[in-house]
């Protein structure tokens, strides 16, 4: 307040009490706008049902976008396509696992029982493929297990105890219970805020929100102070 003041006092009078709050106020909000613009990790907008969702995923790859996501409480029949994933390649893995550890059981088995403590039993051959056939599928269905698991998770980057998405509450309260959102990162290389929100305005998305880390009053007040920011009336 004294600062203000002075400020006044110093500029003759011109200038008001009130406009001077109004102006360092003018001042907070384009310096928070910046700051915004600078820390944006992701931009956001809902859409209305699981078929504007749809449409809005087309247009977003049609647009050249590669870096985005759509959230959904349930799967959308035809999402893949529209996004522009490829298949998963989670089965290739899979089955590559699971046939090493088919294969694995065979020369386990042969190992221990031909050559390195061979036994009769009842006359037997050392190698009895027969026998052998519950341990090969029980390896065969341990090590796909694993891999599915494995694989699923590494594929997916989990486990991930940070997002960005986590920064929306709007996000956060309806993306598993009635919300449909489409998502464009900034490690797109065609992330720029006031484009991607004229995008989403041109195909029907609402509640656009640019997502990005909290700020606090202190950056704030160091950006207005660093580049001394007037609001010219």
């Amino acid at each position: 307040m004294n600062e203000l003041q002075n400020q006044s006092m110093q500029n003759g009078g011109v200038q008001t009490l009130e406009e001077l709050k109004r102006n360092a106020e003018a001042a907070k909000n384009q310096a928070r706008q910046i700051l915004i613009e600078a820390e944006a990790e992701a931009v956001v907008a809902e859409f209305d049902n699981p078929a504007e969702l749809l449409r809005a995923a087309r247009k977003v790859r049609e647009a050249g976008y590669d870096r985005f996501e759509c959230y959904s409480p349930f799967p959308i029949h035809g999402m893949d396509e529209a996004m522009g994933l490829r298949p998963s390649i989670l089965g290739y893995i899979v089955f590559a696992v699971g046939f090493s550890g088919f294969l694995f059981a065979i020369w386990l088995q042969w190992w221990t029982n031909v050559v390195d403590y061979p036994l009769v039993f009842s006359g037997k051959p050392y190698f009895s493929l027969p026998t052998f056939v519950p341990v090969m599928f029980e390896l065969m269905v341990l090590t796909s297990a694993f891999a599915a698991i494995i694989g699923m998770f590494y594929l997916n980057k989990m486990p991930r105890f940070y997002h960005p998405m986590f920064y929306s509450d709007r996000f956060t309260a309806k993306a598993t219970d009635d919300g449909f959102f489409v998502a464009i990162f900034m490690w797109d290389k065609k992330f720029n805020v006031k484009e991607i929100r004229a995008f989403f305005e041109s195909i029907g998305g609402k509640n656009i929100e640019v997502v990005h880390r909290p700020i606090d009053d202190a950056e704030i007040e160091q950006l207005v102070s660093s580049q001394k920011m007037e609001v010219v009336k």
